[in-house]
């Protein structure tokens, strides 16, 4: 899960920050921090976003990486 894709996916649940942030069980600037292109080692560790990206799949959300999509970029879909 990418910073666009993570933003994509909170809006299209309709969700704001502190309410990913409690179901993730992290913090709201965490949640902030994977939405943002941070990297290196102020950035998201990999067990934070995958708690943040099983939220979304939890609730419907499908991730398409790299060629997957259908116009073969990275992306995300709602199920419902």
């Amino acid at each position: 899960m990418n910073p666009s894709q993570a933003r994509a996916a909170r809006a299209m649940l309709k969700l704001g920050v502190r309410e990913v942030a409690e179901l993730a069980k992290v913090t709201a600037n965490t949640v902030s921090r994977v939405e943002q292109d941070d990297t290196g080692p102020r950035g998201p560790q990999p067990v934070t976003i995958d708690a943040i990206k099983r939220v979304y799949e939890e609730r419907g959300i499908i991730f398409f990486e790299e060629g997957n999509a259908p116009n073969g970029g990275k992306g995300v879909r709602l199920t419902r």
